[in-house]
């Protein structure tokens, strides 16, 4: 995948995240269509989810175990995907 179109949806993944915050932390801030704080929890959930059924591959991550979690948390598979990739082609050469 394009890393320019990655750091698209990482971003769009972090912006979500704050909206959720923010309107978790102060409600009457934002006046948009959706609930962010719902949409942000629904995206954790999804990427915990994650987290357990891919942990084979988020334990490939080349840093601190804690580390690859929460990018996982945070991108879900924009970083679990590209470490069980390399570790496909590795297994193949």
């Amino acid at each position: 995948m394009n890393a320019t179109l990655v750091g698209i949806f990482k971003l769009a993944c972090l912006v979500l995240l704050g909206l959720g915050l923010t309107d978790a932390l102060w409600p009457d801030l934002l006046d948009l269509p959706f609930e962010p704080t719902r949409a942000a929890l629904v995206l954790l959930l999804i990427h915990a989810l994650e987290v357990l059924f891919a942990f084979k591959h988020v334990r490939l991550y080349k840093g601190p175990l804690a580390i690859s979690v929460v990018l996982t948390l945070l991108f879900g598979l924009l970083h679990w995907k590209p470490l069980a990739r390399a570790a496909a082609k590795e297994q193949h050469d």
